[in-house]
């Protein structure tokens, strides 16, 4: 036997594994193909720019002076010289606060009236065992399908025998629970599982206890859902108070912001710059309740 074949043969140490190429997958692990991908980022470009864009080009002529074209082709997106005096000019033109204040007053009537009477009507669909429970859902579901218009003359004799027409109550009393909030709770009520509240029926608590203390916690995500609905539909209202309000000390922003229009003469950017006003108190709510808007996906779970 030779030398060469009495030492043992050394192995070679392995190459490298070529490094695997990053797959992009799904939430589900499916792979995603990169043209899709970009088609994927496409649309949810021009999404973007249908949603967001009107509101920044709004943003941009609040922005602009009185020497800068607004209509020049092609338009120019960023002012040239920014400015802050068309907001000034609204304060002086109409009682812009004044009338902000109002629509606080209202939207925050509107959501706190919203929240607790959707929690409760949620709750009672939802939880409780009693007849005509299912006609009383459909009844909710039906009131979604009636349109504003076809029932405003009707909500006017109301508040007109009630009382209540030129106040700030009678704008906030035909919205003061809506139909989609409180199928909202419901949902929301109905994924709860119902271990937790038989551990507290066990524990001696009664129907209050367990939706305060147990069932509410809950649902907290899909309750900032309807504040956000709530607030946004009493802000942006427009046609009711119209109706309903005749004294200018008590309009709203969105009627108030109507005054803007001249009759012979429109100044775009005053108009640019109240819509801002109009809608930064949205953004700021929607801002501070995101990380509650989001949470409905994982509402009624069992946490350990």
């Amino acid at each position: 036997m030779s030398l060469l074949e009495k030492t043992p043969r050394t192995t070679r140490p392995a190459a490298p594994a070529a490094a695997r190429e990053p797959r992009i997958t799904d939430e589900h692990g499916r792979r995603v193909r990169p043209a899709e991908l970009v088609l994927r980022y496409l649309l949810l470009l021009a999404v973007l720019a249908l949603t967001v864009g009107p509101f920044l080009w709004q943003l941009s002529t609040s922005l602009k002076g009185p020497t800068e074209d607004i209509f020049s082709s092609p338009p120019s997106f960023l002012p040239a010289h920014p400015t802050l005096h068309n907001y000034e000019r609204v304060a002086d033109t109409i009682p812009v606060w004044d009338y902000a204040l109002n629509s606080l007053k209202v939207a925050s009537a509107s959501v706190v009236t919203n929240c607790a009477g959707s929690a409760l009507a949620g709750y009672a669909l939802a939880r409780l065992r009693y007849r005509g429970r299912r006609a009383t859902t459909l009844v909710f579901v039906l009131a979604m399908l009636v349109p504003v218009e076809g029932i405003v003359i009707a909500q006017f004799t109301t508040m007109r025998e009630l009382g209540l027409n030129n106040t700030l109550i009678g704008v906030v009393l035909p919205g003061a629970v809506g139909a989609m909030n409180v199928l909202l709770m419901r949902n929301a009520f109905r994924g709860l599982p119902y271990e937790i509240e038989e551990a507290a029926y066990v524990d001696g608590a009664d129907a209050w206890q367990r939706f305060l203390r147990v069932a509410l916690p809950s649902v907290r995500g899909t309750l900032a859902v309807v504040a956000i609905f709530a607030f946004m539909g009493a802000w942006d209202d427009f046609l009711w108070p119209l109706i309903v309000l005749s004294d200018p000390d008590r309009f709203t922003l969105t009627i108030g912001l109507n005054y803007l229009h001249g009759t012979f003469a429109n100044d775009e950017r005053l108009v640019a710059a109240g819509t801002v006003i109009a809608v930064a108190p949205l953004i700021a709510l929607f801002a501070c309740l995101q990380r509650y808007f989001f949470r409905g996906v994982g509402e009624g779970a069992v946490k350990g």
